[in-house]
């Protein structure tokens, strides 16, 4: 038997880092090395290569090869269609359910009621007894709905010990989401504790509360600060509950949290890994030896799309694979049509088979922090803790997480991220695939429940209003323009319409005629390709032939120079409303613009801004878009 160990680069000659650092140099020919680092919002530095980290050891998560919980979203809001949901669910794979009640904090318009025989209902024939995990997600009075899931237990003979039920009390979330509390922090504290209590009495084993991330994720925060407000949450929890004389070790075990794993492999991955590390260190300054935290991940709302919807199952799947290997405990998936509306029996079968594939054929679980000694990781992980955990100071210095709140400091920081994040999104430096890029304006509708979405109702007796943190979806703003080119079909029977003026040979316009496709198309204007020509009258009438109403001259830097103003007069004399050049403005910016060139898109430019403009310059009489 040959025991020669093998090594993969053996025919090789050793590589230091230097050694691959003069070759990065040689390609880069004189531009800085900081051109290749990236930066996240939190603006930690992302190197593009790592070193393997030595002498780590893996974070503690789940128990060695346990799988995570694969949960199900039960949101119907006809608590019968919603059973018939959970056990079709239930019999195909899932082994939780996530019961989602109207008016929860991430309720997206839909989920039962907060009643007693909505709740019987939702759960007739799931055996509550037989391991299942089921979540609640509740709201501003969620106290309701953990009431009646616990009268529930009892009245069909449970032992409530042996039920796995997470009752998601988080009124700090509640009142982050909607910027207004009815109650002072104190009377918090004493409902809270009050409600862990009771269903302690009644033999549960919680947890009970949840300190929910979702909420600065979905409203465009950072990994930072999404970590802080869990650190926060948790921490004033905590407090509620020694407050109420539960010792600490009880009260760490009553306590879970809930962060949104989204797109980002490296950052969701890195982000679960620094929470166990930052809760490990809170339970070490309480004087206690640290033990894992449960930790369940949502696939994140903000990235869906509602167009090219299918892309949200590749985003889903990376979220997924993302949390599973950081060691979450529990993953619902959102499925892929969420942001349409209340998802199909399809649209869930694939949310649901997206963990199964990845447990049962890929074995994610098996292996406990696969990413640990990942140079990337590894470093992603110690800086998203450093920097939480100084934002996590600056809140309990300032009173913790209540007092922040009505001081207005957290949520300027998330604002200010947001404002960030909308900036690159318009300027498409965060892409969205089939919506900011590669948009197919002849897609087809995918099926959603025909349920309408219900209305919050108004609130009441607020004591505190402070500035609240709405959730949003990243591909809103290009999908409001998709909505107005579908408009303008509709009654038209055309979608607006710009013509590509190819100038020269396909080598001269190909690479700038295909970034204009996509520029276009992701704004709901159709390009139109025209065939490369030099000619002006040529030019014309092909526009003229085309339908559109814009123009943009499309070519390389040399022919524009030769050709560009030549074209854009030919253009503008036969009607064209206005003029585009794809390419940065150059030296010769002021003597194109004379020439009737009226716009210059490039990568950087600013997108949005640009396609908001064409509608104005389409003037269709028939459309008012407000």
């Amino acid at each position: 038997m040959n025991t020669e160990r093998f090594a993969l680069a053996s025919g090789f000659a050793p590589a230091s880092r230097e050694d691959w650092r003069t070759l990065v140099d040689g390609v880069l020919k004189g531009a800085p090395f900081e051109k290749l680092i990236g930066k996240t919002y939190d603006g930690l530095r992302i190197e593009p290569i790592y070193l393997r980290a030595k002498d780590i050891a893996p974070v503690e998560g789940r128990a060695p090869a346990a799988p995570w919980q694969i949960m199900q979203r039960i949101d119907h809001p006809d608590a019968v269609t919603a059973n018939r949901q959970a056990l079709q669910d239930l019999e195909n794979g899932a082994t939780g359910l996530a019961l989602v009640f109207a008016g929860a904090n991430c309720s997206r318009g839909f989920g039962l009621d907060q009643t007693p025989d909505a709740v019987a209902k939702a759960l007739k024939d799931v055996h509550l007894d037989a391991g299942i995990g089921i979540e609640l997600q509740i709201g501003t009075h969620g106290r309701k709905a953990a009431i009646h899931v616990a009268e529930y237990v009892k009245s069909v003979g449970l032992d409530p010990a042996i039920c796995d039920i997470r009752f998601g009390l988080d009124p700090l979330g509640a009142c982050a989401l909607r910027g207004r509390s009815p109650y002072t922090w104190d009377e918090i504290v004493r409902t809270v504790a009050s409600s862990i209590e009771g269903l302690v009495t009644l033999g549960f084993r919680g947890p009970f509360a949840v300190s929910d991330g979702r909420i600065v994720h979905d409203a465009g925060g950072s990994e930072v600060q999404e970590l802080t407000f869990v650190l926060a949450c948790g921490v004033a929890y905590l407090h509620a509950l020694e407050a109420a004389r539960i010792p600490l070790d009880e009260a760490r075990s009553m306590i879970y949290a809930r962060l949104s794993a989204d797109a980002d492999q490296f950052l969701t991955t890195a982000k679960l890994r620094a929470l166990r590390l930052l809760w490990a260190r809170i339970e070490s300054a309480c004087g206690l030896a640290p033990k894992p935290l449960f930790i369940a991940a949502d696939s994140s709302w903000r990235m869906l799309t509602r167009r090219d919807p299918y892309v949200n199952i590749l985003r889903a799947t990376i979220a997924t694979f993302s949390a599973g290997i950081a060691g979450a405990n529990a993953i619902t998936v959102l499925p892929h049509t969420s942001a349409l509306g209340l998802p199909d029996a399809f649209a869930r079968r694939v949310a649901r088979n997206t963990q199964l594939v990845l447990l049962e054929e890929s074995n994610l679980a098996k292996v406990s922090d696969p990413a640990a000694g990942a140079g990337s990781i590894e470093a992603l992980t110690t800086e998203l803790c450093e920097a939480a955990w100084r934002n996590f100071q600056e809140i309990e210095n300032a009173g913790g997480i209540f007092a922040a709140l009505q001081q207005g400091t957290f949520q300027a920081k998330i604002t200010a991220t947001r404002r960030a994040r909308e900036a690159n999104l318009a300027k498409r430096r965060d892409p969205l695939t089939g919506v900011s890029e590669f948009a197919n304006l002849d897609e087809g509708a995918a099926a959603v429940l025909k349920v309408t979405p219900m209305a919050l109702p108004p609130s009441v007796d607020q004591k505190f209003v402070f500035d609240a943190l709405p959730p949003m979806r990243l591909a809103e703003p290009f999908e409001s323009l998709r909505d107005r080119s579908d408009a303008i079909l509709k009654l038209g029977g055309a979608r607006p319409r710009v013509f590509l003026a190819n100038l020269g040979t396909p080598t001269d316009f190909t690479p700038r005629a295909t970034f204009a496709k996509s520029f276009f198309e992701a704004g709901g204007i159709e390009a139109i390709d025209g065939a490369g020509v030099t000619d002006p009258a040529e030019l014309a009438l092909a526009f003229m032939g085309s339908g559109a109403e814009l123009a943009c001259l499309c070519s390389s830097d040399k022919i524009y120079a030769e050709r560009a103003e030549i074209s854009a007069q030919a253009l503008q004399q036969v009607g064209a409303r206005h003029i585009y050049l794809a390419g940065p403005p150059s030296q010769f910016e002021a003597a194109f613009r004379r020439a009737g060139i009226g716009s210059f898109i490039h990568v950087g430019c600013d997108a949005l801004a640009t396609l908001n403009a064409a509608y104005d310059w389409i003037q269709d009489p028939k459309i008012s878009f407000g």
